[in-house]
């Protein structure tokens, strides 16, 4: 599988992550959300932001959802439940936020 976007071809997994992390964009990200059908907001950039940060700046960390809700909930100053977490990636927070930010798939077993 592939992403075919701004003339370049992306490799990915047959799970649709991409083999090269370095060659992903915030463009690449918008491209991956609306091929999954999502328009990304900045609650969705917030949650990519953050697995990113945690992936490249904390020992390539790949946080489970608990661990999301925590760190959105101290962002955004109200508590967030799994279910606003959801509603922004239908398809499990970790694990989609992860792909549209361009992460490798995660090692970690379970979501929550």
């Amino acid at each position: 599988m592939a992403y075919d976007f701004d003339g370049q071809s992306f490799e990915t997994t047959a799970s649709g992550y991409l083999l090269d992390q370095s060659a992903w964009t915030p463009a690449l990200g918008e491209h991956i959300a609306t091929a999954e059908g999502i328009a990304l907001t900045q609650r969705h950039w917030d949650v990519i932001d953050y697995l990113r940060e945690e992936f490249f700046d904390n020992g390539e960390t790949q946080p489970n959802t608990r661990a999301i809700m925590k760190a959105m909930s101290e962002k955004w100053g109200e508590k967030v439940e799994q279910r606003t977490l959801y509603d922004l990636f239908p398809m499990d927070p970790s694990k989609q936020a992860g792909r549209i930010g361009g992460l490798p798939e995660s090692r970690r077993k379970g979501g929550y």
